[in-house]
């Protein structure tokens, strides 16, 4: 079995920050990539950041040069620091994680509950 916790998310006025933390634990034999999505009512869930191992990170257009993401493969742990928070960045993200839970087993999409992030005005 599999568990991605997330923590992090919370209210938060218009141009403040909040970091939210990941972490990956379980069965895991390797992990590819570690990011977040969100979904705000309504509307689809999108990427918002992720990064391959050993490759750059990759970012949603609505949040580029205002989100980073970052990953401590020791810990099996995605992070992601939001600044300039807008009131359209509410929605609740999730942590993603495209792993394998041993060498000779399929990799698979792992997917955390949720954390609400709500920005006021």
């Amino acid at each position: 079995q599999v568990q991605l916790v997330e923590s992090g998310g919370g209210l938060v006025q218009a141009g403040g920050s909040l970091r939210l933390s990941c972490a990956a634990s379980g069965s895991i034999f390797s992990i590819e990539t570690m990011g977040w999505y969100r979904q705000a009512p309504g509307k689809q869930r999108e990427l918002v950041a992720s990064v391959p191992s050993g490759s750059s990170a990759i970012y949603g257009d609505s949040v580029k040069g205002r989100f980073t993401i970052s990953r401590d493969n020791a810990k099996n742990t995605v992070y992601l620091q939001m600044n300039s928070l807008k009131p359209e960045d509410t929605a609740l993200y999730y942590c993603n994680a495209y792993l394998r839970c041993a060498f000779y087993s399929d990799w698979g999409d792992y997917w955390g509950q949720g954390t609400q992030v709500t920005v006021s005005s």
